[in-house]
């Protein structure tokens, strides 16, 4: 592989190098959320008036039926970071064309099922009439792009764990101009509507899985795929479910919870659907940032453990919290500071804008107590073990989460859209102190073999 793409993870500064790392993964990151949001914004705009209620309610949906497949790609980095450290080239290989072949499996398999079923999910959601129409429209479109997420997000998780997060985010602008441009096309000059930034989307995103896959197979090191053998290997498949099930699973769980709150959100109203999914997106920008070193943990632990590099597990652990935290403190107080204006970018309704700032409110100011929950998590599943997070979370956060809404939220006086948001850092501060707990004594553990 290239020196100019590849970040020697094992030797020298920590702190600079997860720095390299997680640069280009945030802005990578934060353009996808800018390119949805111009989806979102033209919906607004030059769409149907339920337009943007309708786009804005899918986001958890989506989530739910594709976090159990994309978690899987969790696997995949750990594995891919740990062969590397180890130099087991052979395992590294296997592991690189099982990926990919499973990505192109579950792609279409999750594509039939979300096609399928979105429909009457959305139905359950509480969602009604024009607003029910229009985003069933649009997840029927959206789903026909799951082989390209797929194959997208397993091939970006082989060029994390050897540290080349700088091509990712080239190809992700390349995919997103892409979708801007259609998105103008075919909702102005067209007027489709959301099925136009249905259409749009599907575009980018195969355009996206096409240009990971070409690079892969342009690649002459450790890291080539060669596009002539479409095989699965078996223990290298077992490999990848043992420590990405889990993540998958605590992912959909995650997604699961946030679509009894977004149905929870719903029963008050199309302005707080539109305000909750504009806040939504916007406390995005700060989420994505956080989990750049949530993947930055992932990726250099993989490869220390691999390489017996004990002394640096726990200088990469305390180094992902420092910079995670400083990044979510920073970035959350900025979009409490100024939440009117960027609410008003998706929607300059003062009823809106009111709203979203509810939200925002609540989750933004400590958001960095979420980010710092994902960075443990990061930690526990470079260290190996991916299944106790996955519980941990599940319980301190998904569990926690409904039976808030069971009871608090049920109480005459306690009935608001505020005790909805209120269930969020609290699940957070509860799931990181039992993390915490958890990578100690796995620490302790893991220094005594």
């Amino acid at each position: 592989m290239n020196n100019k793409n590849q970040i020697d993870m094992l030797n020298g500064s920590i702190f600079s190098k997860m720095l390299l790392f997680t640069i280009p993964l945030i802005a990578s990151s934060i353009l996808q959320l800018l390119f949805n949001a111009a989806d979102i914004v033209v919906v607004s705009n030059f769409a149907e008036e339920s337009s943007l209620a309708a786009v804005g309610s899918t986001g958890s949906l989506i989530n739910l039926l594709t976090n159990l497949f994309i978690g899987l790609s969790v696997g995949v980095n750990v594995l891919v970071a740990r062969y590397i450290g180890s130099k087991q080239l052979d395992e590294l290989k296997d592991t690189i064309q099982t990926s990919i072949s499973i990505s192109v499996i579950i792609g279409i398999l999750s594509g039939v099922v979300g096609i399928i079923i979105c429909p009457s999910i959305l139905k359950i959601m509480h969602l009604e009439g024009e607003i029910w129409r229009l985003a069933s429209l649009y997840l029927q479109i959206y789903f026909i792009g799951m082989p390209a997420v797929m194959i997208y997000n397993f091939g970006s998780a082989v060029l994390r764990a050897v540290g080349d997060t700088r091509r990712p985010l080239i190809y992700m602008i390349i995919a997103g101009v892409i979708n801007v441009l259609l998105n103008l096309i075919f909702v102005i000059v067209f007027h489709l509507g959301v099925a136009g930034v249905g259409i749009a989307t599907v575009v980018s995103q195969y355009v996206s899985a096409i240009l990971v896959v070409s690079c892969l197979v342009r690649e002459k090191g450790i890291i080539h795929y060669n596009i002539k053998h479409f095989y699965i290997n078996r223990k290298v498949l077992l490999g990848i479910i043992r420590i990405g099930l889990p993540a998958g699973l605590q992912g959909t769980l995650f997604s699961l919870s946030n679509v009894f709150i977004q149905s929870s959100v719903n029963t008050f109203g199309d302005i707080v659907i539109a305000g909750n999914s504009a806040a939504i997106n916007l406390e995005g920008f700060v989420y994505v940032a956080m989990n750049a070193f949530y993947q930055a943990t992932l990726s250099f632990i993989g490869q220390n453990v691999g390489a017996g590099k004990k002394k640096r597990v726990g200088l990469i652990t305390v180094t992902g919290l420092l910079l995670v935290c400083s990044t979510g403190l920073l970035l959350g107080n900025i979009m409490v500071l100024f939440r009117e204006p960027l609410l008003a970018i998706y929607k300059n309704d003062p009823a809106v804008i009111a709203a979203g700032s509810v939200r925002i409110s609540w989750i933004c100011s400590i958001y960095f107590l979420c980010g710092m929950m994902d960075v443990m998590v990061g930690a526990l599943r470079g260290l190996g073990y991916s299944t106790m997070p996955a519980i941990v979370s599940l319980m301190g956060a998904c569990v926690f989460r409904l039976i808030w809404l069971a009871t608090i939220f049920q109480i005459d006086m306690f009935h608001s859209v505020g005790t909805i948001y209120a269930s969020y850092p609290i699940s957070w501060i509860l799931t990181f102190s039992i993390h915490l707990i958890c990578y100690i004594v796995i620490k302790r553990k893991y220094d005594r073999e």
